[in-house]
């Protein structure tokens, strides 16, 4: 049977809420689902998931999970591509600084996925979880890679996500991390501190490795050739641990 004609026959069950679901992924993704669920599921944040018998909670999480991996590696590889002659940490910076959960909070918005969101959830407040379109259109990323497998996906992702962003603005604007997490310390009342734990290489090639701490704890570490640039890459690591928008 063509697969045409079997979506055809697969669409005649849907029910109305479906027809719909079903209607608003192929305009955003590009093409019909095969199988609706999974975009279903991809839609099930923790806060409406459905409790089963066990005590579990079926939810978006694993297949964000898989969504991060594979937009991290499409992205990962468009970089590598575009930029054949700048270094391993360039690229991660990029990289971290385009599927951070503010970049990918709009880019849900610019593609359509907030209003399918705002649907599902059927006027509930959103404001509570400000990362759920960024952490959705991650798990729909997962739910088209099982859908429709990689090449789709890859596709997807460059066509309909990374077409979005602004990549020559990314690279030139820096984000100064230790001040913004300075900032937040002042207004939270905390205590910041960073610690140098090593030293390795020679004085060609240094690495430093350094701990940042919040009021005494280890919240996150960074390395850097410079003991600037390593308190830079710690305090970029406790911004996204502790939620702070770049």
């Amino acid at each position: 049977m063509r697969l045409s004609r079997l979506l055809r026959l697969q669409s005649v069950f849907y029910n109305q809420s479906e027809k719909r679901l079903a209607s608003a992924i192929q305009h955003m993704v590009g093409s019909k689902p095969f199988n609706l669920s999974l975009y279903k599921l991809a839609l099930k944040h923790t806060s409406i998931a459905e409790e089963t018998i066990n005590g579990l909670k079926i939810s978006n999480e694993r297949l964000e999970y898989l969504g991060d991996a594979i937009l991290g590696a499409v992205v990962a590889e468009f970089l590598f591509k575009k930029f054949p002659f700048r270094d391993e940490g360039f690229l991660t910076e990029t990289r971290s600084r385009m599927v951070n959960r503010e970049a990918l909070n709009q880019i849900a918005i610019k593609i359509g996925l907030s209003k399918i969101i705002e649907k599902e959830f059927k006027g509930k407040n959103l404001s509570a979880h400000k990362s759920i379109y960024g952490d959705t259109l991650e798990a729909v990323v997962g739910a088209v890679y099982l859908d429709r497998g990689y090449d789709f996906c890859k596709k997807f992702i460059l066509k309909r996500i990374i077409v979005h962003f602004d990549v020559d603005g990314i690279i030139t604007t820096t984000s100064n991390f230790k001040s913004k997490i300075i900032e937040w310390s002042q207004k939270e009342n905390k205590e910041v501190d960073f610690k140098t734990l090593s030293v390795t290489g020679n004085q060609r090639f240094k690495e430093f490795h350094v701990h940042l701490l919040v009021g005494g704890e280890v919240v996150a570490e960074g390395k850097g050739p410079t003991k600037k640039k390593a308190e830079q890459d710690a305090s970029k690591n406790a911004c996204e641990i502790l939620n702070l928008d770049f």
